[in-house]
């Protein structure tokens, strides 16, 4: 017995002796390379049919495209120019744990939004993209998914004076109230407080959308994913259950933050909501996410659905998706505004708009309809989304068919496993848009002005086509030619809410 533990620790002691700094580093790369080599079996073939953007030619053209990802946004820009205004795909890179991706001319992205869920998937190609395994806990979004599908749209009317309210005040508090004297801000500091402060008055409602502990452990959570979604795909897939383990510890803390101060209240509104629909109480519970979230629990006949914690988790997703796409966004139209020539003074031209509509609504509230006639507003807002995008591509579909898809325009065959693509160049393409490099906020109003101008006689001369090309200049219209948030019956949800933030914000920063 102790001749082996003699044995056994002899044997400890040359093995970690063995172990030098050398030998450790070589393990590492060689384990590196293996990890990498068998992520490259698993991830989709595409047809040699396709032309490719960025390096060609073997593993050393992939590992230079991996080092030089920061040009991916040039690579689907010169893609477009080259293959996709003549109606042809391409590839470009991804990154290493991500698969290449098939990015389509806008002439398919029809067909490929009418793919079935069960063919090509939102919801996967989301889930892979965000590291939802990790960075969500492994709780998948489709619950609360339709839960905003189907509540979101019948309440957000009522709830828009209690946005506005939440606008002013947040403003007030990020910006100020000294109208004498000169004052520096930092825009994307004071955004931050604008934001999740009004996004958690529909979330969570009052006064948890006020407290700063808990806005704090949301704006945390979502940075969390942001850059763990950066860590994540430099790294193999094999390795992801380590790694993602890991860098995720954060998400746990900020998450455990927030559900210490949201538990009490989402108890508290299960309570309200069985009291109310006991016939105890005439007090109907008050409206928001949570309380929607409740509503569609009891409605499914789903109890797992009706904890605290799972709650809790399900507004994960909705809290990332609001927050930072919306700060994002709202930072590039007052940067677009402010920065834009000093001669076209649009900050005025939008201050007369909503100043002379305003005078017509109920109180001084603004209602959707007031905000649907501010033509111009939807038209600065919408041409910085043109312009300012965040992102080269937000509408992705992946292959979840095991058999694949076929192309029936160009007849390539996409694996299982692969990612398909819309390209958002078209937004500044000088064929579509006269001088795309260039912010002009009346640039989408101009035409509806005019339309809206004729007698309705004109109006009935012309085609239908006409009116609604003319109503697809909306800011919330989306089109093959127009992508800044997704297209299709999988557009963002939360773009619904986002676009009367983005007109309230536009609204009370020009003045009006």
């Amino acid at each position: 017995m102790a001749t082996t533990s003699l044995s056994s620790h002899l044997l400890l002691e040359s093995l970690l002796a063995s172990l030098t700094p050398g030998r450790i580093t070589a393990l590492v790369i060689l384990l590196t390379i293996a990890s990498f080599a068998i992520d490259s079996t698993t991830k989709p073939a595409y047809p040699k049919s396709l032309p490719r953007v960025g390096y060609t030619g073997g593993i050393c053209a992939t590992i230079r495209n991996w080092m030089n990802l920061s040009n991916y946004h040039n690579w689907v820009e010169q893609g477009y120019n080259k293959y996709g205004k003549q109606g042809r795909s391409f590839v470009t890179p991804a990154s290493p744990s991500q698969p290449d991706e098939i990015v389509l001319p806008r002439e398919q992205i029809a067909w490929m939004l009418e793919q079935p869920e069960t063919v090509l998937s939102t919801q996967e190609s989301h889930k892979d993209v965000l590291f939802g395994t990790y960075n969500f806990f492994n709780v998948d979004d489709h619950f609360p998914t339709k839960v905003m599908h189907k509540h979101l749209a019948r309440n957000l009317v009522t709830l828009l004076p209690d946005i506005q309210q939440e606008v002013v005040d947040s403003i007030d508090v990020a910006f100020g109230v000294d109208t004498e004297n000169w004052n520096t801000i930092n825009l994307w500091e004071a955004l931050l407080t604008i934001v999740p402060r009004v996004m958690n008055r529909l979330a969570v409602g009052l006064p948890l959308c006020r407290n700063q502990a808990f806005l704090s452990s949301q704006v945390g959570f979502a940075d969390d994913v942001f850059r763990n979604c950066l860590i994540l795909t430099l790294f193999p897939t094999v390795l992801h259950p380590l790694v993602g383990r890991l860098v995720t510890l954060p998400n746990w803390y900020h998450f455990h933050q927030g559900y210490r101060l949201l538990k009490p209240i989402i108890e508290e509104r299960l309570r309200d909501y069985e009291r109310f629909e006991s016939g105890e109480s005439q007090t109907p519970p008050q409206e928001s996410l949570i309380t929607w979230l409740i509503r569609q629990a009891k409605a499914d006949n789903l109890p797992h659905e009706q904890t605290p914690y799972m709650i809790a988790m399900r507004l994960l997703p909705i809290e990332f998706a609001a927050i930072h796409t919306t700060v994002i966004t709202l930072h590039a139209l007052f940067l677009d505004l402010f920065a834009s020539d000093p001669a076209k003074d649009y900050l005025s031209v939008l201050r007369e708009e909503t100043t002379t509509v305003l005078q017509s609504e109920p109180n001084g509230i603004w209602t959707k309809n007031g905000l649907a006639r501010l033509y111009r507003t939807d038209s600065a807002i919408r041409e910085s989304m043109r312009l300012s995008t965040f992102s080269t591509g937000l509408t992705h579909r992946k292959v979840v068919a095991k058999e694949g898809i076929t192309n029936p325009f160009e007849g390539w065959h996409a694996p299982y496993g692969a990612v398909l693509m819309a390209n958002m160049s078209v937004q500044h393409d000088p064929d579509i848009y006269e001088d795309p490099q260039t912010y002009d906020a009346l640039r989408f109003s101009r035409v509806r002005e005019e339309y809206e101008a004729r007698s309705e006689k004109e109006k009935e001369q012309h085609t239908t086509e006409e009116a609604l090309r003319v109503k697809r200049l909306g800011l919330v219209t989306t089109s093959r030619e127009h992508l800044p948030f997704s297209h299709g019956r999988h557009a963002w949800l939360v773009f619904s809410l986002s676009s009367f933030l983005y007109f309230l914000c536009c609204i009370h920063v020009s003045g009006g």
